[in-house]
């Protein structure tokens, strides 16, 4: 396919400083007037630029990645550093591994072992996790703990990359905390907003991928065109970010458009119309069982030093604590 490639890329650029003021104004003018309308102002405004921070891990608005990288450092959703986004991310770009527990950093589902060994207590949150209302309202919590476990763990393995991603992000939630002492809004207030921000991208991710025998069939096509598209920047469109992921968000539409027929085929016409209809379909049921229903038995399951220890996929090694899945999909 064509790039579709400038040197500079305008729409994502005044786009970028669009969702800054919208913030500036949301935090300091609109909390002014009524907080509940700044803070859901900001948190638009939070889940925007995380969309936009996707964006810049694929390489947009300009070809130097150190300038794009700067243009998202403020953490408007404070609990996600950019450099984790961005390596999990791309890691999730493998669409052969895509969603299996191990491999696919941004997989919700969990080996069935392990999900054997988990209280009554946590597998009935995990079900709750997913349906859609569990996911917007428990799954930014979710997801956070078992992300900030499983980093915790790659820093005291000695993992640097992962370390100098978390020590990037102090200043980056700094700068923003401190703008929003500044400002007439609370920091408890901007709390809830970010926490907001993440439940409003929770609507994405909820069904971006499913366990599929083709991996061309796991990636989904929602076509919807209002402002959770926006929000979402296109990404709505997945199969087609996932086929072409250089392409920018504003050119996907007229890329889908064109080949519509040829992208449901290769989803094998896993599709909705709009988020509508996803609320209809999976606000109170869930879409899919926890456990991975394609994973086979592991190999062998033995016990040691307090925990399962689960050998799979020739010899891996994951233990219980991570509930056979590295991140739930933080982000």
């Amino acid at each position: 396919m064509a790039s579709t490639r400038t040197s500079i890329e305008w729409p994502t650029l005044g786009l970028l400083a669009i969702c800054y003021a919208l913030w500036f104004v949301a935090i300091t003018v609109l909390s002014s007037l009524w907080l509940p309308l700044g803070l859901i102002v900001a948190a638009v405004a939070a889940a925007l630029q995380s969309s936009l921070q996707h964006e810049v891990i694929h390489h947009h608005p300009f070809r130097n990645d150190r300038l794009n990288e700067a243009l998202v450092t403020p953490a408007l959703t404070l609990l996600i550093p950019f450099r984790r986004f961005r390596d999990t991310h791309l890691a999730h770009h493998t669409d052969e591994t895509l969603t299996d527990p191990y491999d696919d950093p941004e997989s919700n589902y969990m080996d069935p072992v392990v999900w054997a060994t988990l209280s009554r207590f946590a597998q009935a949150t995990l079900r709750f996790n997913n349906t859609l209302l569990g996911r917007i309202t428990i799954g930014p919590l979710v997801s956070q703990v078992a992300f900030m476990n499983s980093d915790w763990r790659a820093i005291r393995t000695g993992n640097r990359a992962v370390w100098t991603a978390w020590a990037l992000h102090v200043p980056a939630v700094a700068l923003v905390c401190w703008a929003v002492a500044m400002a007439p809004m609370p920091l408890w207030a901007y709390a809830i907003s970010a926490y907001m921000a993440l439940s409003i991208l929770k609507i994405r991710t909820f069904l971006e991928h499913r366990a599929h025998p083709d991996c061309a069939a796991r990636t989904v096509i929602v076509e919807d065109r209002g402002l959770l598209a926006l929000l979402f920047l296109n990404n709505n469109l997945h199969v087609v970010h996932h086929a072409h992921p250089g392409v920018p968000w504003y050119a996907l539409p007229a890329v889908y458009r064109a080949r519509r027929s040829a992208f449901l085929a290769r989803n094998k016409g896993y599709r909705y119309g709009s988020y509508a209809e996803v609320f209809n379909r999976h606000f109170l049921t869930a879409k899919d069982p926890v456990p991975h229903p394609l994973m086979p038995a592991p190999l062998d399951v033995s016990l040691g030093s307090g925990a399962f220890t689960v050998t799979h996929k020739e010899g891996t090694d994951a233990s219980a604590s991570d509930h056979g899945n590295r991140g739930l999909h933080a982000h």
